[in-house]
């Protein structure tokens, strides 16, 4: 979906990561780009019936939005999951109490994670939002698989209460997706193609950056 773009900057901005994330962070280390991390204050709750998929991608848009706000000459980087189960949003369990409910919900279930991504900069009136979305399929779970894997994991800041770059991967039947890294919490083919468009490549010369 693309909401306004503007000409890329002729020499590459500052990189800002909009999210207090560890897991995104670590993603994003992977493109080898200097970059910081701004907390965006933003209200995570969702409107009255607003589909899954149209809340991560308005959250994330407006993650971007409030950072570059604060920093309009960079290049932010705004992103936002959700766990989609047969239209309902599944957000971060919080407690073991809730991950158990959780799991014995999808358990036998397809879960789409809906991932979306934003990159926004206020100085050039860029702007885009994508959704990468990923099903998931759980195994049928019995209860002692679920309170051994919840304990020996602790996922509870993980939406849909799994981590499927862990131990979360036993629970699973199958992943498909178009962006592997995007159930981890950051689709970075999305992100890349994104970045360039703003003016920052990741192949770029070093020297360049």
């Amino acid at each position: 979906m693309v909401l306004h773009s503007a000409s890329a900057a002729a020499t590459p901005r500052r990189l800002i990561l909009g999210s207090t994330s560890r897991y995104r962070r670590e993603l994003l280390e992977r493109l080898r780009l200097p970059f910081d991390v701004v907390s965006p204050q933003v209200d995570e709750t969702p409107d009255d019936g607003e589909a899954p998929a149209a809340l991560a991608q308005r959250l994330a848009l407006a993650k971007a939005r409030a950072v570059a706000a604060l920093h309009p000459d960079a290049v932010v980087i705004g992103s936002d999951q959700v766990a989609d189960l047969a239209g309902r949003p599944i957000g971060k369990p919080g407690t073991h109490d809730n991950a158990v409910r959780q799991l014995r919900e999808m358990s036998g279930q397809a879960v789409v994670f809906q991932t979306a991504v934003a990159v926004v900069c206020q100085a050039t009136g860029f702007e885009r939002v994508q959704l990468a979305p990923v099903t998931v399929r759980f195994r049928t779970l019995s209860d002692a698989e679920i309170e051994n894997y919840l304990r020996a994991e602790q996922p509870y800041d993980c939406a849909g209460s799994a981590k499927s770059e862990g131990l979360g991967v036993a629970l699973l039947e199958a992943i498909e997706s178009d962006d592997p890294t995007a159930l981890v919490g950051l689709p970075l083919i999305r992100t890349c193609a994104m970045l360039r468009e703003a003016g920052i490549d990741a192949l770029a010369a070093p020297a360049a950056r």
